[in-house]
C-alpha cells in the first residue's frame, strides 16, 4: 500500500511539473519552468522509492500516471474526454492492475 501511495505522488508531481513547464510555454512565465523543473527532480526521486522491480514499477507507474493526467486534463487545462482516450486508458489501466495483482508463480 505504501509503494502504491508512493506511485500516485509521483504521478501528480510529474503531470504537475509537466503542467507548469506548458504553462510556462504558452503563457511566457519563467517561473513556470524553473518550477517544472525542480516538481519533475522530485518526482523522479519519489517514483523510484518503491523497492520493485523496475518493468513492474514503470508498468504500474505508467497506469497510475495516465489516470492523473486525464484528472488535470480536465480540471486545469478543460480538456473534454473522448472515447478512444477512455477505451485506451481502460486497457492501460487493465494491465496496470494485472502487473499490480498477478501473484507470482
Amino acid at each position: 500500500m505504501r509503494e502504491a501511495l508512493f506511485l500516485v505522488i509521483a504521478a501528480v508531481l510529474e503531470v504537475g511539473g509537466d503542467a507548469l513547464v506548458r504553462t510556462g510555454l504558452r503563457g511566457g512565465r519563467p517561473i513556470g519552468f524553473a518550477l517544472g523543473a525542480l516538481v519533475l527532480f522530485m518526482y523522479g526521486l519519489t517514483v523510484n522509492l518503491p523497492k520493485w522491480d523496475f518493468s513492474r514499477l514503470m508498468g504500474v507507474y505508467i497506469a497510475l500516471f495516465f489516470v492523473v493526467s486525464q484528472v488535470i486534463a480536465v480540471a486545469a487545462f478543460h480538456e473534454k474526454l473522448k472515447q478512444p482516450i477512455v477505451v485506451g486508458g481502460a486497457l492501460i489501466v487493465a494491465g496496470g492492475l494485472v502487473m499490480t495483482l498477478w501473484q507470482k508463480g
